[in-house]
Parts: C-alpha cells; structure tokens; sequence
C-alpha cells in the first residue's frame, strides 16, 4: 500500500561520496531536501542536509570509512526524521547497465544478481552500487527499490556510432560503445525544451557536461546520435583523473618498458591521469585556474582539457552536419567562464561567438545576438531526474 503522501528518495553512490535528495510525487515533482555524505574514508568525513527551511540544513562530522559505514549513517539518518514511512520507492544511479538493462526495473533478487555479474563492465561503480542497494533491502525489506541507468539515454545510439573496431565476436559478448552521463543530459534536453521550446530541442545540439566527469553528447531530435565516453566512462576528454581518449598501443609500452599490468595501468588511466596526472598537483579545475598564471603544470592542465573539449565539438558538429545549440552544464560547465571562454575561443566558423559579459556572469544564454549557434548553460539535475523516472515507472504524480 501505497503512503497518503508518497515521497521518493534518490541515491547516488560516487567513490567517495552519498548524494541523496527527497521528493514529493506531486504535479509538479518538488525537492525538499537534498544532501551528501562525503569524503568517505577521510578522517573529515561530513553529513550535510538542505532542506526547506532552516531547521533542515545542517552539517555534522561523522566516521565513514567505507560506503557500508557511510550508508548505515545514512539510514539511521532516515529513520531518526522518519523518512522511510512516506517513502513510495528509492530511486538509485546505476552506473552501467550492461548490453541488458537500459529502461528503469524494479530490483529484484534477480536483477541483483544479474548486476553482480556486470561488475566486471564497470569495477569502479557497480560495487558500491549493488552494496547500497543490498544495505536498503536489509534495513527496509519492504521498501520498493528501482534502478535507473545512466546508459540508457544512448541505448538507440546508431550503429555505426555504437561499434568499436575490434574484432566483430567481441561484441556478441557486449562490447560496444554505451556512452554515460545519460540521466543528466535526458534533463538537459527536457530543460532546454522547457527555456527555449520544442524546435531547439529537437534540432541539431551539443550537451557538455563537464565535471569531475566529463562527456559531451550529439543529440538530433531530441536523441543521443553520439557521445564522447564510450565502453567504460574512462574514455573521451580528459578528467578529474581519468585519462579520456589514449592510444592503446601505451599499455603494451608500459607493460614492458616499467612492469605495468593490466591492473596498474586501469589504476593509472582511472585515478591518477587527466588534469591530476598533468598538472601532478590536483585534479580539481578550480583550484588550477587559480594556479594557472604561476604553474606551468597548471596551466597546461587546464589548455589540454579545453583544447580537447573543442575537439569533440567540432566532431560533433560534423556528425550533426551543423549545430543550432551549446550547452554547458556540470560543476565546471557551469561555474567557470574561463573554460567556456577557452573551449569556445576560434569556433566561429561553427557559428558559435560568446558575449564576455554573459559569460562571466553564468547567465543562461552566453552567446552574443548575431552568433548562428545558441550557447546556454543550464544547471543540471541528475537527482529529480531519477525521481522523474521513478514516478514514470510507478506511476505516480
């Protein structure tokens, strides 16, 4: 039986953080509190909640160091403010989904042992996803569980956009590009349908979400026709600390030239890479632009990452043949002028010409009045996505 007033509480597991937020399933949707739990494994692990009124925001030291220590605060947190008797379901970011699972399913045994058996496509997220998962079933066996897939936004990809140029028997064992990043850019779309109408959505765009994580997408009609991240979200632009795009001819050097193996260097191409690996001080964007003018490293971090940003767009462009509209969203895409400023500089052969001042005040329409291509940043929501998922499934509101 469904609660009077039926709430959905979103998750998102990171390598070291918990994004939570709770919804009402009204018409329509609404947030009432959103909240983190981040820095698992660090002495300064944090609780931080934002709710509608002051009473709701707070943030407490606690001890986290692991997922299973994070999400049992996190729970306990639930059951203190008795949350879990209004819930309708928990709604969760699953990373990848497999050759198998694109469309939102209800979790059951069977669903989980079928991720359990995905982990080797993604090691990095699957893990603590299906750990979080399993620690709500214990707690709350009652509780509806429903799994959303941020590859499911690319699963119609065209074919030749979804191939990899290995050997063909490779891809009857699910090997192919599936793209990532999927649940923001379907409220990307959905958002700039919303600010600009229908025909801009449904025309030729380029989504760049740019964060720790980064990809960019080509979308026509409103669906994904190419994306930068492809088998594994490692590949594409450079990151935080992942490598983007490298020549895979660099394993087999390594391998022989230092000893690296196939774990080594997943380790390296993962955690260690992107603007971490060339600026060899820190992977947050940030902090470099702050540094740039003093460090060389820096620097050259920063111009690497929007260098091949406008790579991708003029690829893009080219796959669209043409380009009405920009977005920029994502922690980077939406707060730093300068790289907007920076991967846009020289496009205006593609019909793309930023107004400084738009740009620096990260209005929504950065471009001037006479540029043929609209450049919007629009903040992205990954959470009321999810929660829009799951009352389409449900549904509910």
């Amino acid at each position: 039986m469904q609660p009077d007033n039926p709430r959905i509480l979103t998750i998102n597991g990171g390598s070291s953080s918990i994004k939570f937020a709770l919804f009402e399933t009204r018409d329509p949707l609404k947030q009432i509190l959103e909240g983190e739990i981040e820095r698992i494994g660090l002495p300064e692990a944090a609780l931080n909640v934002k709710g509608l009124g002051s009473a709701d925001n707070f943030s407490q030291l606690v001890t986290a160091p692991d997922h299973s220590a994070a999400v049992g605060i996190l729970m306990d947190w639930i059951e203190k403010h008795s949350e879990h008797s209004t819930l309708a379901a928990v709604g969760h970011r699953v990373v990848h989904g497999g050759p198998k699972y694109y469309k939102p399913e209800r979790i059951t045994a069977e669903i989980l042992a079928e991720l359990q058996s995905l982990i080797p496509f993604d090691p990095e997220h699957l893990p603590e996803e299906i750990l979080l998962i399993e620690a709500f079933h214990r707690r709350f066996p009652d509780l509806l569980q429903v799994a959303c897939f941020d590859t499911a936004f690319h699963h119609d990809l065209p074919r030749v956009a979804k191939m990899l140029p290995i050997p063909r028997r490779y891809e009857a064992k699910g090997v192919r590009r599936y793209g990532f990043h999927g649940l923001s850019y379907e409220f990307l779309i959905g958002e700039l349908a919303r600010l600009a109408g229908p025909k801009a959505a449904q025309g030729r765009v380029i989504l760049a979400h740019l964060g720790n994580g980064a990809s960019l997408a080509a979308v026509y009609d409103g669906k994904s026709v190419d994306t930068s991240m492809s088998f594994t979200p490692t590949a594409g632009v450079p990151m935080s600390t992942r490598s983007g795009d490298l020549d895979p001819g660099l394993s087999w050097y390594l391998s022989r030239t230092e000893g690296l193996d196939a774990q080594g260097f997943n380790e390296m191409v993962t955690f260690q890479s992107g603007l971490l690996g060339v600026s060899e001080t820190s992977s947050d964007m940030h902090v470099l632009l702050g540094c740039e003018t003093q460090d060389v490293r820096a620097a050259e971090a920063v111009a690497l990452f929007c260098y091949q940003v406008k790579k991708w767009i003029g690829a893009f462009s080219a796959a669209l043949s043409g380009l009405d509209t920009l977005v920029f969203a994502g922690g980077i895409g939406e707060n730093a002028p300068i790289v907007r400023a920076k991967v846009c500089e020289g496009l205006k052969f593609l019909g793309i010409e930023l107004e400084e001042k738009r740009n620096t005040a990260n209005e929504g329409v950065i471009s001037t009045a006479d540029s043929r291509v609209a450049v919007r940043v629009i903040r992205t929501n990954e959470a009321w996505m999810i929660a829009k998922t799951v009352c389409r499934f449900l549904s509910l509101g």
